[in-house]
């Protein structure tokens, strides 16, 4: 129904992040050791203290050299720390840097913004395939509540400007709790954090109507899939569709099953899509939902069909019984 360009910023799904030093990355995404893994991060800026940043970032070249050779792989990123440490990086890869779907730019705001995407149109020059940029909006100036809504239109005139280059657009919930010294108990979501709810809630009405913006990190983890940390990331997931974030940052591979389950739709919403997106023409907007419970108004519901439906055919319709319904096409 779509195409591949048009759906890739729906595959993220948990964009699980790793340190760069992590020496056992490349061999586990190649034996497939992460299930439900669709998109990693290499990241070289807060996971890594500043005298290990050269050494982290030559185990970075070693892991792309690594994957390079995989016959399947899920999208890949690099997380730099700035635009001329984005140039290092583009250097110390050359070649290597064709396994990428793209990079992370932390901290993204007026102040360095303008940069980081003078850089990757220049690096697009030439290329087979989009080298895309992911901004991270986290910072200070963007926190500021006199002058957010100011900041935030300016940054998005700056993300416009790259519009086709711009996978998707990202929050930073931990950085925006470290400027109030605020953090999260497993039995909380972040929209109880009522100072940082208010941030994401302006960068939801500046960007969600026209980039796919993704969900801040949930910290906890563990082995049990029923556990506290488990139920309190399902219960985040689920404000998180509910308020417009599409996808989550991870830090633990055990995240990422729920993740990829909370990015399935129920069936009555893929059925309500489906015949909204297919609306036979006629004198009524409006009819009885599949489930004969809720109003379908064609007018009013369309651009929720469009990503019910993408959602869809990227991890398919939630079964009835609950369990998770298997999918093999993992890796792009």
């Amino acid at each position: 129904m779509w195409k591949p360009e048009e759906l890739l910023p729906y595959r993220l799904g948990g964009l699980l992040y790793t340190p760069a030093l992590n020496h056992t990355a490349a061999g586990k995404i190649k034996s497939k050791a992460y299930p439900r893994l669709t998109a990693a991060a290499f990241c070289l800026e807060d996971s890594i203290q500043d005298s290990a940043l050269p050494q982290a970032e030559q185990t970075l070249v070693k892991t792309l050299t690594s994957l390079g050779e995989a016959a399947e792989r899920p999208l890949l990123f690099v997380r730099v720390r700035t635009p001329r440490h984005l140039e290092r990086v583009h250097r110390l890869l050359g070649s290597r840097e064709e396994v990428l779907t793209g990079y992370i730019l932390p901290k993204f705001d007026l102040s360095n913004g303008g940069a980081y995407a003078e850089l990757l149109e220049k690096y697009n020059a030439g290329r087979s395939a989009p080298l895309y940029m992911m901004p991270i909006l986290e910072s200070r100036m963007v926190a500021r509540p006199d002058s957010r809504a100011s900041v935030l239109m300016r940054v998005k005139e700056v993300i416009d400007s790259v519009r086709a280059l711009t996978l998707n657009v990202r929050v930073g919930g931990n950085d925006f709790c470290n400027l109030y010294g605020l953090r999260r108990s497993v039995g909380q979501t972040i929209y109880q954090i009522g100072v940082i709810r208010d941030i994401l809630m302006d960068i939801l009405r500046v960007f969600s109507s026209d980039y796919v913006v993704s969900g801040p990190v949930w910290e906890y983890f563990g082995t049990d899939s029923v556990a506290a940390w488990a139920e309190g990331l399902r219960a985040e997931l689920a404000l998180d569709r509910l308020n417009g974030f599409i996808g989550k940052t991870a830090i633990h591979p055990a995240q990422l099953p729920l993740i990829y389950e909370g990015m399935q739709v129920d069936r009555e919403d893929y059925e309500d899509a489906l015949e909204i997106l297919g609306w036979k023409e006629g004198d009524f907007g409006v009819s009885k939902s599949a489930g004969g419970t809720r109003m379908n108004e064609v007018k009013c519901h369309n651009r929720w069909a469009e990503r019910i439906c993408k959602l869809a055919q990227v991890y398919g319709v939630r079964p009835e019984t609950g369990k998770e319904k298997e999918n093999e096409n993992l890796y792009v």
